[in-house]
């Protein structure tokens, strides 16, 4: 039996095989595009907590040797509630509580930035309690005119 030609312009692209002479469906590329960078609450929470603190040490001489530490939860209530962070003079030790700083800010927006701005409040406020000021004589000059 003879077959016929088809033209040029008719002709089809060879289509390529659905399996492999395995059977298997064809692989994917070895290497994937990279993921995007792992993102959490508490790394989150650490570098912003982290550098308000590094900000105010530069600023504020009286802060260099506080030592600034993070913790999820107090281990005990506070008198007026769950505290957000606990001052200890005697011992130049500052430390900030994750969870209810996160969970206890009550936010007129919930997005990134008010996010950090809660944390870096709380960071600002327990620094001030530690030397005794208020937050706004902690910044260099900036709020003089207010």
């Amino acid at each position: 039996m003879r077959r016929r030609r088809q033209s040029g312009s008719q002709a089809q692209a060879p289509r390529p095989p659905r399996h492999d002479r395995h059977g298997r469906a064809g692989r994917s590329l070895v290497t994937k595009p990279p993921l995007p960078p792992l993102d959490n609450r508490i790394d989150r929470f650490d570098m912003i907590a982290g550098s308000t603190a590094e900000f105010l040490r530069s600023v504020t001489p009286e802060l260099r040797d506080v030592r600034y530490e993070f913790a999820a939860l107090p281990l005990d209530e506070g008198v007026d509630g769950i505290q957000r962070w606990k001052v200890i003079p005697e011992e130049q030790r500052i430390v900030l509580f994750r969870i209810p700083i996160q969970r206890l800010s009550h936010l007129h927006r919930n997005d990134d930035l008010h996010r950090r701005f809660a944390v870096e409040e709380a960071v600002l406020r327990a620094s001030a309690e530690y030397l005794g000021v208020s937050p706004w004589d902690l910044g260099p000059g900036r709020f003089h005119g207010f």
